[in-house]
């Protein structure tokens, strides 16, 4: 029996036309290939969005579903082109398919390796990319056939400042759309509204308009809309963003969930 590489968290409540996912909450690593990595660094992989799942656990009570995988990205990043192309052409470090370095440009493999083989990333992406892409898609298509659309959200958290991506400090959240073509106006307006009705910084687009799974499924014209949310982990974390904090995720889930009613709303009164 071949393992699912992801868990799906049903509504706890009737659904709706939403689906959320998580895809660098996971920090397993397969039988297969943990020896291969450095061992003090797969204890607490760095660049995970550590505890979303928990940030976030509110959206079932509101009929959303949650996705989110078993691995860590460094096994294979869920979130970027499969064939590879950088999201980004602006100077930024931009970790591959299969990564072999952290943000920080550390190496993240024994053998210190300047790449994962292409027969290798083959295999990575057949075991555990495509397994995820497709239980979306399978998602977003039951939402679009049931509610005539679907709204697909992408959640993500970063360090707060990480200068091989940009030399000034991240706002509190970056809403993307891929330059508004992922969803209808409507969608990243109610979205916008909602996120701006706390005492937050709010980026639209800058310096992140989503990535591979917000580009991809994002379909306005067939009624599937796609944004996603990236938010700076000292929002919800403390010690130098490693530990969840209870204390600080709570303004923070609530405002969450403010938003994500909010999108429910407009999704109620909208018309296909």
């Amino acid at each position: 029996m071949v393992e699912i590489p992801y868990s799906i968290i049903e509504p706890k409540r009737e659904r709706v036309p939403m689906l959320l996912s998580l895809p660098h909450c996971g920090t397993d690593f397969p039988d297969e290939l943990v020896e291969e990595f450095v061992p003090l660094m797969i204890e607490a992989p760095d660049d995970t969005d550590w505890n979303l799942d928990i940030l976030y656990d509110f959206a079932t009570s509101l009929g959303v579903t949650i996705i989110c995988p078993k691995y860590s990205r460094w096994v294979i990043d869920l979130n970027r082109e499969p064939e590879n192309r950088p999201l980004y052409d602006d100077g930024r470090i931009i970790t591959a398919l299969c990564p072999v370095t952290d943000f920080q440009g550390n190496s993240i493999y024994k053998d210190n390796r300047p790449s994962v083989p292409d027969p290798e990333i083959k295999r990575r992406t057949k075991r555990y990319f495509a397994p995820y892409h497709d239980r979306i898609d399978e998602e977003l298509e039951s939402l679009r056939s049931e509610f005539g659309f679907a709204v697909f959200w992408d959640g993500h958290s970063i360090r707060r400042h990480v200068p091989t991506i940009q030399p000034d400090p991240f706002p509190d959240f970056i809403l993307g759309s891929n330059d508004r073509q992922s969803a209808d106006n409507w969608v990243i307006e109610s979205a916008l509204r909602a996120l701006g009705t706390g005492n937050y910084d709010i980026s639209h687009n800058n310096p992140f308009k989503g990535g591979y799974l917000t580009r991809s499924k994002g379909d306005p014209a067939n009624n599937i809309h796609a944004l996603q949310l990236e938010m700076s982990k000292d929002l919800y974390m403390r010690a130098h963003e490693t530990v969840y904090s209870k204390s600080k995720a709570s303004p923070v889930k609530m405002h969450l969930e403010n938003v994500f009613a909010a999108l429910i709303r407009s999704m109620e009164e909208y018309e296909v």
